[in-house]
């Protein structure tokens, strides 16, 4: 019996419970608001299926952001980059281009943004910070530029279908994509080569260099991932609200920061987890529509994200120190 508590007690103690804080979490969120909230509908079906709608653009941009940050850098222009990906993708389809046109339009544009971040990153040796900064306001005075700030709007219903408004059955085409990303994400960051190049990056450059990675190839793969994700949640934006707007995106990066770094991946690089990253977005994600249910303004919803990415930093300045 002794022996069989002092194990239990050991057990406890070795367990690294922040590697699933971010679970436990979202389980005690899930179950907060469904005791508050449970007359106000907040478990129905419709409300799931819109709280995963909600969330599957930032899930998606997500993904990408994992093997960035995971790799010691840092994407700020994934949000204006959707942006210009919606409009670029409804001009080609208003152009006549059909959807084929429309998807190279979108993820071209994402692909081309994200190789220019990692070239000046790479090449230049300009800090990723400073780089998606700047390109953040480049990409979105474009956005702004093309249409003199006005929206494009998409009339072919299968771009939309495919893209965003779609239904197979009561599920959404929106989760379709969110699962495919995180798979291929998952199994890429786990159980590919390029997976582990990345958080070697990440955890010490020099020591990657000196067991045969080349370190500046993976960062530019990671933001050419973060510029195709984007391009595609762009194209996704598009489709859900029938138009291109300079508009979309707006913010969206600092969700997509703040559900990474809680899904526990570290904000200084090497440890990554793209499960963990979706998790932490459907936390944000559900913590947004009680909030809203429950009648808070917009004001109050932006201090309670700030509030989360405060924590979500200082777990992973914890990580680093322990």
């Amino acid at each position: 019996m002794q022996s069989k508590a002092s194990n239990s007690t050991s057990f406890l103690k070795d367990f690294n419970w922040r590697q699933y804080i971010v679970y436990i979490a979202f389980i005690g969120v899930l179950i907060y608001f469904s005791v508050t909230l449970f007359d106000e509908g907040f478990l129905t079906t419709n409300n799931i299926l819109n709280i995963i709608r909600q969330t599957a653009i930032i899930s998606i941009m997500g993904v990408a952001m994992t093997f960035v940050i995971s790799a010691a850098e840092i994407d700020l222009s994934v949000g204006s980059i959707a942006a210009l990906s919606s409009l670029t993708s409804a001009m080609a389809l208003e152009s006549g281009f059909g959807i084929f046109g429309a998807i190279v339009a979108g993820l071209g544009t994402g692909l081309l943004i994200g190789l220019v971040n990692g070239l000046l990153v790479t090449k230049v040796i300009i800090p990723s910070f400073l780089v998606t900064l700047g390109m953040m306001g480049v990409t979105k005075g474009l956005a702004m530029w093309v249409t003199n700030t006005a929206p494009v709007p998409i009339i072919n219903e299968t771009f939309v279908f495919l893209f965003g408004s779609g239904d197979i059955g009561n599920i959404p085409v929106l989760l379709f994509w969110t699962l495919a990303a995180v798979v291929i994400g998952h199994i890429v960051l786990r159980k590919t080569a390029f997976g582990r190049r990345t958080l070697a990056t990440g955890g010490n450059q020099n020591a990657a260099r000196f067991s045969g990675v080349n370190v500046s190839r993976t960062k530019l793969y990671v933001f050419l991932a973060s510029g195709f994700a984007a391009g595609l949640a762009g194209m996704l934006y598009a489709g859900r609200m029938h138009s291109g707007r300079y508009t979309f995106g707006e913010g969206d990066e600092l969700s997509v920061i703040a559900a990474v770094i809680l899904g526990g991946t570290s904000l200084f690089g090497g440890v990554g987890t793209v499960i963990g990253t979706v998790i932490g977005s459907l936390m944000i994600g559900t913590i947004n529509n009680g909030l809203i249910i429950m009648g808070l303004d917009v004001s109050q919803q932006m201090i309670v994200k700030g509030l989360i990415i405060i924590l979500a930093v200082a777990f992973g300045r914890k990580a680093i120190s322990k």
